[in-house]
């Protein structure tokens, strides 16, 4: 059974089935940002997310290896723990997308994720008590076969859209870069459709 809260943004959950992900570099989007003439989410977060692809200023702590080899660790970690069926993801320069099938609830799940990858950052880059991450997190319940679809290629062609790389493979620090793995269940998984408006 889905489980719906909000807090700035409206969350929807459910263990078992698929969501996507999304987190950012506390930071790394000024304060009050508005969207004029934004009506749904969706193109709001596709904004957010183009802002995000082409800060040259701000928080690029994800660029550095070393980071991005943290977070990616850390993400295959609650793999091999059964936290999550991992189906894609990518981390870049200031932000990191996942797509996942739950088998904790989220709420826990991205709280572990960004405790423990705020609290290794900042002892790498030498500081205590910094925030790292900011707070809230975007997520979107996957509706069907065809938007899973959708999310897995948005997430890996971010990089290619963002003009960091010609092709997906190119990129390192993703669920299709040379030097990962490819998910063990990388096909679809079966998703039940409910009754949600967008």
């Amino acid at each position: 059974m889905p489980q719906f809260h909000a807090r700035r943004l409206p969350h929807l959950h459910s263990i078992g089935h698929p969501i996507f992900l999304t987190w950012r570099l506390y930071g790394s989007l000024p304060d009050n940002r508005a969207f004029p003439g934004v009506t749904t989410g969706g193109k709001a977060f596709v904004i957010m997310d183009r802002l995000l692809d082409t800060a040259r200023t701000g928080p690029l702590h994800l660029r550095r290896p070393e980071f991005a080899e943290m977070m990616i660790e850390a993400i295959r970690y609650r793999e091999r723990e059964g936290h999550y069926a991992l189906h894609a993801f990518v981390v870049m320069a200031n932000h990191v997308h996942l797509l996942i099938t739950p088998n904790v609830p989220v709420s826990k799940l991205t709280q572990s994720l960004k405790r423990a990858t705020a609290r290794d950052a900042n002892r790498m880059l030498g500081a205590t008590g910094q925030p790292f991450w900011q707070d809230e997190s975007y997520d979107r319940w996957v509706r069907d076969g065809r938007e899973f679809e959708r999310i897995a290629s948005y997430i890996e062609n971010n990089p290619v859209n963002a003009g960091l790389c010609a092709s997906p493979e190119e990129f390192c620090w993703s669920s299709c870069g040379p030097s990962a793995t490819r998910p063990q269940d990388a096909i679809l998984p079966h998703i039940r459709v409910h009754a949600v408006t967008s």
